[in-house]
């Protein structure tokens, strides 16, 4: 008897709640990309991003129960449960009650789910959909529950987290490389392409995929039975670019994540009944598109080849001579003496990787790029959708909306409750 009304209590909020002609989603998060972010992207492309297409645009507030200023564990969880929680916690309240993530909710109601990200699968966003712990940096736990979890494609980075015995025994096929990722038609995937993050997007190797590659799979393989599915992507390094004020690196990694985002679109024209939702967990950077003199100098962006880090990693700046001669090829663009006297002193000091945000914000400064931290802010950030019911993604919204909204439009409802 109880079954009998359980599955009346489904089939009643199928016909009051799931008429919206949603069957799956594609839910985009681009890691720290605030507004200015696109438009700095959209400028240097210059033409309008696939992401900004979009009819129905939104704003977020991101704050977490203990900040004003999130972190990506108690953003991502907010975007992937509807709850708020203290910075650094994942997948549970604030008093360490734990509360069901979108994903096992869908799984439960017969939908397939996937992530792909350019991180390792054990970081903060991923892990958000699928695990329930007290600090983000328990990755070795969060690589165990995803393990244990009903996920059915898994792509990123992070394999230093995962034995190959132990994945085949859990019933994953497992895979380390791209051209092992063309060839596969399984149906249960952990395809890790790195020890830990992939490389950038202007550096990713050969037999490490771009985002966008890992998403046209990932669409395949959800797809291929036409059983509703579930599928999280993130442009992971966005945000960390934006940490370094890298203003050449933030422009690629978020054209990485438009051309995944152009996929997903491509989809959407052969499959109508998807849903694409596009957002932020937060903004990173404060960026801001002049630094005052009525000027934005793109021409001079469009000059640069590299990242700063990338820069400090394999030149060293006490070579003076040979590091301006670098910065001159790959920047086109002089430093001054006493900015390279800056870099060397960052460089020489107890935290030498800030001289690589450094070298950032100046070649930022080059171009009349402004940033207000080297961390995340409280700025609200932009949100927008494609497909069936994209309408109610517009306006002003708080990041635990956005799932409760994908949940009735999918039939059901987030609650403290498995």
């Amino acid at each position: 008897m109880k079954k009998f009304f359980s599955i009346l209590i489904l089939f009643f909020m199928v016909v009051v709640f799931g008429n919206f002609g949603v069957k799956n989603v594609i839910y985009f998060i681009g890691d720290g990309m605030g507004i200015n972010h696109l438009v700095l992207a959209s400028l240097l492309e210059g033409k309008t991003l696939n992401i900004m297409k979009s009819p129905f645009v939104g704003y977020v507030t991101t704050y977490s129960a203990n900040s004003l200023v999130t972190d990506s564990a108690a953003a991502g969880t907010a975007l992937a449960t509807g709850f708020k929680t203290n910075n650094g916690m994942i997948g549970m309240l604030p008093d360490g009650t734990i509360v069901p993530t979108i994903f096992e909710i869908a799984s439960k109601y017969g939908m397939k789910t996937g992530i792909v990200v350019t991180c390792r699968v054990t970081h903060a966003t991923p892990g958000a959909f699928y695990g329930h712990v007290k600090t983000r940096k328990d990755e070795k736990t969060l690589a165990n529950q995803l393990l244990n979890s009903k996920l059915d494609v898994v792509m990123g980075g992070g394999w230093k987290y995962f034995d190959e015995k132990i994945v085949s025994e859990k019933g994953f096929d497992y895979i380390k490389s791209k051209s092992e990722l063309a060839n596969y038609t399984g149906d249960k995937l952990l395809a890790l392409f790195s020890d830990s993050h992939l490389n950038a997007a202007s550096e990713r190797t050969d037999e490490q995929p771009m985002l966008y590659e890992m998403v046209e799979k990932a669409l395949c393989l959800l797809s291929k039975d036409e059983k509703p599915f579930f599928l999280m992507v993130e442009g992971s390094q966005i945000d960390w670019e934006a940490h370094g004020n890298d203003v050449y690196g933030v422009w690629k990694e978020v054209m990485e994540f438009d051309k995944a985002v152009e996929v997903a679109l491509k989809f959407l024209e052969t499959h109508p009944n998807t849903l694409i939702v596009i957002t932020s967990d937060h903004e990173t950077g404060g960026l801001g598109l002049s630094t005052g003199e009525y000027s934005l100098y793109i021409d001079v962006i469009k000059g640069y080849k590299k990242t700063a880090d990338w820069i400090m990693k394999n030149y060293d700046v006490n070579n003076e001579e040979e590091f301006r001669k670098t910065i001159k090829r790959y920047f086109n663009v002089e430093l001054s003496d006493k900015e390279i006297q800056l870099l060397k002193q960052t460089k020489n000091s107890s935290n030498p990787y800030k001289a690589a945000s450094l070298l950032g914000r100046i070649l930022s400064e080059k171009a009349l790029v402004g940033w207000t931290a080297y961390k995340h802010t409280a700025a609200p950030v932009p949100i927008f959708a494609f497909g069936p019911g994209a309408e109610n993604f517009n306006g002003f919204m708080d990041n635990t909306d956005i799932p409760r909204i994908i949940s009735r439009l999918l039939g059901y409802s987030l609650s403290r409750e498995f």
